[in-house]
């Protein structure tokens, strides 16, 4: 299947997918070109904090979205240090530090996307622990765990610059809140740049998924020149090959 192809059927996923939350109205009306804020969320992050994986990670990297905001406000109250992207990877330091015994504000103002970005620390990949669970967001994903997001390719990319540069690897445990509306049947599309996640957390079930399947870091050839030149770290990497 051609790149066009795959972009197609993931956007007719996407599609469907936040049609079928608004029909039933289990996200707010502007659900659409969003990562769903799904109603529920709460509770698909204390079915998430009680698994042994949560338990076992001391560090954490979680998307900014609103529906993952139980589980960033989690992270810091049981004191696991919390990495959140900035926003399109935008500055050479991409990553926001969220260090529990050091908060500026409350866990639930500092570990919001807008809380992040006004109080938290930007650090780079070279001040970065390793990373033992990432959470992440998603449009759609299958019990194979393969995901789609909302288009947009920063979560990839991130995943691939964590994996680059030794801070993820197959210890690393991926997983994503979503609504059951959002759990589909099908297959969907997967491309080499493309990471799957290891368990699926809805309010109502924990879906264990499997084999995991992530980059070894980024791929070069599946960027644009546009795209490299508007993630500063990607700049870096590109002229570190020439």
């Amino acid at each position: 299947m051609s790149d066009r192809a795959i972009d197609r059927e993931k956007d007719a996923v996407r599609q469907r997918v936040w049609d079928a939350l608004r029909a039933e109205g289990a996200a707010p009306p502007d659900v659409h070109g969003h990562i769903p804020s799904f109603f529920g969320a709460d509770e698909a992050a204390s079915r998430l904090v009680a698994l042994d994986a949560w338990r076992e990670a001391a560090v954490v990297k979680a998307n900014p979205d609103t529906a993952q905001l139980p589980v960033r406000i989690a992270a810091l109250h049981d004191g696991k240090l919390l990495y959140m992207a900035v926003p399109k990877l935008a500055t050479v330091a991409p990553f926001y530090l969220l260090d529990p015994t050091r908060l500026t504000a409350p866990a639930d103002v500092i570990a919001t996307s807008s809380g992040a970005a006004a109080r938290a620390e930007r650090i780079g990949l070279a001040q970065m622990q390793p990373v033992d669970l990432i959470v992440c967001g998603s449009v759609a994903v299958n019990r194979a765990g393969v995901r789609v997001g909302k288009g947009a390719g920063y979560s990839d990319i991130e995943v691939a610059l964590l994996a680059q540069a030794g801070l993820i690897g197959p210890q690393t445990t991926i997983i994503t809140t979503v609504h059951e509306l959002q759990v589909v049947g099908e297959g969907l599309p997967e491309t080499e740049h493309d990471f799957s996640v290891d368990l699926i957390v809805t309010p109502r079930r924990t879906i264990a998924c499997g084999p995991s399947r992530r980059p070894a870091g980024i791929i070069r050839e599946h960027l644009t020149d546009a795209k490299i030149a508007d993630i500063p770290v990607l700049m870096q990497y590109a002229t570190r090959e020439h």
